[in-house]
This record gives C-alpha cells, structure tokens and sequence, in this order.
C-alpha cells in the first residue's frame, strides 16, 4: 500500500513536469521564465524597493550561481536591466526591461490560455479549491523550509 506521502510527491512532481514543459516555455527557460514573471509583476505593483539578486535568490531558493547565470541570459535577451546603487556599491538592482518584455508576455498568455482549458475541464469550484489546496501546501512546505 503506498503511504500519502509517496502519492502527494508523485502529484507534486507531476505538476512540476507539466508545468516545466518545453513546449510551454520555448522563448526563455523554466527559470528565466520564473524570474520574468517575479520582476513583471514587481514592475506593475506599488512596492518602491527595487529588487536585488539576493531578493530574488530568496523568493526561489535558486543558488546565486543559478541566479547569476539566469540573470546574464536575461541580460543578454534584453528582458532585465541590472543597476549598481549609487549608495552602496554592493547593491546591484534587477529590473524587467518592459519595453522587451513582449517575449515573457507572449509565453505567459500561452500558459494562461493552457490555464483556462485546465479550469474549463476541472470547472471554476475545483479550480478553486485547487488554488486554495496549492496554497495551503506551499505556505506549510515554507514554514518547514524556514526552520532549518
């Protein structure tokens, strides 16, 4: 008999595939694409604080290696724009350039319209409690990942 656990990771890692699907990032990788999708977000928000790799190391538990290699691909698509600070030499602040961000948005609308068949199988109830469930399971898996 497999224990719970084995079938929440098996539905875990599952997710993961499918979400983590070539076929839907095809423009920029899974993690380029993660990072966009922070600093658009970031962009369109009130927050006044300009976000730092570190900021963004924390936000997806990417190594700064990973987060520095990310970023220089972004760089070098022109999707980010990174800035020294003028008060501390150390602080080095990301951006999303929204003038070239048509490639993350093109991809994101595709995931999205991906989203909406999912939620037009499912329905809107299940939908729902799927997104309440997902968080539930991701404030639990931080509050774990905080203690260590």
């Amino acid at each position: 008999m497999t224990k719970i656990n084995e079938d929440l990771l098996d539905a875990w890692l599952r997710l993961s595939i499918a979400v983590n699907n070539p076929r839907l990032v095809t423009e920029i990788t899974y993690n380029e694409s993660l990072i966009c999708n922070i600093l658009y977000k970031h962009a369109h928000s009130e927050k006044a604080t300009p976000l730092t790799a570190t900021d963004l190391c924390k936000m997806t538990n990417m190594l700064k290696s990973q987060m520095n290699r990310t970023l220089n691909q972004l760089e070098e698509k022109n999707l980010i724009s990174r800035e020294r600070s003028t008060t501390d030499k150390r602080q080095v602040y990301v951006t999303m350039n929204l003038q070239q961000c048509h490639i993350y948005e093109t991809q994101h609308k595709q995931i999205l319209s991906i989203l909406d068949a999912v939620i037009s199988k499912l329905g809107y109830e299940r939908s729902r409690d799927a997104i309440r469930i997902l968080n539930a399971i991701s404030e639990v898996a931080e509050q774990l990942n905080l203690g260590k």
